[in-house]
């Protein structure tokens, strides 16, 4: 079973319809041979002054100051471009807020800020929230990751970065039965460690088994929750290469199947959860996690050739 051409292009339609520019230009560089330069500007709109990111880049989120939960969705969007410029304005940026300490407690960046509580947001972000999405490695394993990639190896930003990457990463493998979203951040992690050829300055080989037994544990086998808040198993399977796959390939395919089967009447998906409150906002953060959503699941299925081939 395949996405076929014709229902690529109704996906592409509502796409131009309905995404905002960041991810029509995500989409553009992905499926249409773009550039990343539309997604540099696009992302650019959502930096503030202090260099840190806020305005919805995380839609479910719409404070407008610098948070490290929008900032570390930055710094996502340039991994996912395996951005590599590290004089670029945007990452520059970056680099500063981290530097500046600002929203730190301690040893990690906080994973929720009071003035989320003043702005339309999803409940797991108001600082009350006690959300398996908040832990110490989200999004802290993210921003470490990323000032290791990023950050002159002669700065003490860069020194701060290391010791707080060797502290995680020593406390993910005394206890790496952690949940779905910090188990994503660890990957973040090592990915980022792997990026800047770092990983000789860690246990990397115990690191990568630890992270594929406990995401092998995580995915969920029973599809029948998968159109609830649940892992799947493109969570942590991207690619044939991916460690998991050799165990749980036959279940990945089963979920593209899910994915094929489970579109909508406009051809797309369908969110999996709400906000239970901030009706219109959700209404606009609805479409763009749609258009964010697309963009991961063609993705997913064309690495597996489960997409037509396009034009």
């Amino acid at each position: 079973m395949k996405l076929l051409l014709e229902e690529y292009e109704g996906i592409r339609r509502w796409m131009y319809r309905n995404a905002r520019p960041l991810d029509l230009a995500r989409w553009r560089f992905h499926f249409e041979g773009d550039g990343a330069a539309p997604i540099l500007e696009a992302l650019s709109a959502y930096q503030n002054e202090d260099g840190g990111f806020g305005h919805a880049l995380e839609a479910d989120a719409w404070n407008p100051n610098s948070t490290p939960i929008q900032t570390a969705t930055a710094v996502e969007r340039l991994l996912e471009l395996e951005f590599a410029d590290n004089g670029h304005p945007l990452v520059q940026g970056i680099l500063k807020y981290l530097d500046s300490g600002v929203d730190m407690d301690g040893r990690t960046w906080k994973n929720v800020v009071a003035s989320n509580n003043d702005y339309p947001h999803a409940p797991w972000w108001h600082t009350s929230s006690d959300s398996t999405s908040h832990s110490m490695y989200n999004p802290t394993a993210i921003l470490a990751g990323f000032i290791l990639k990023a950050a002159p190896k002669d700065s003490g930003l860069y020194a701060n970065g290391l010791g707080i990457a060797r502290e995680l990463t020593e406390l993910f493998l005394r206890d790496p039965a952690i949940e779905m979203h910090p188990l994503k951040c660890v990957a973040t992690l090592l990915e980022c460690i792997a990026w800047a050829e770092l990983q000789e300055e860690f246990p990397y080989a115990a690191l990568r088994e630890a992270l594929k037994v406990q995401s092998v544990q995580l995915i969920s086998r029973d599809a029948g929750g998968w159109n609830g808040y649940s892992c799947r198993p493109s969570v942590f399977i991207h690619s044939p290469h991916s460690p998991e796959y050799a165990e749980l390939g036959g279940l990945l395919h089963q979920e593209l199947d899910y994915l094929l089967e489970t579109r909508n009447s406009e051809g797309i998906w369908d969110l999996t959860w709400g906000w239970a409150g901030y009706e219109r906002e959700f209404a606009v953060s609805e479409n763009w996690w749609k258009a964010h959503i697309v963009i991961e699941n063609l993705r997913l299925l064309r690495e597996f050739g489960r997409m037509a081939e396009l034009p």
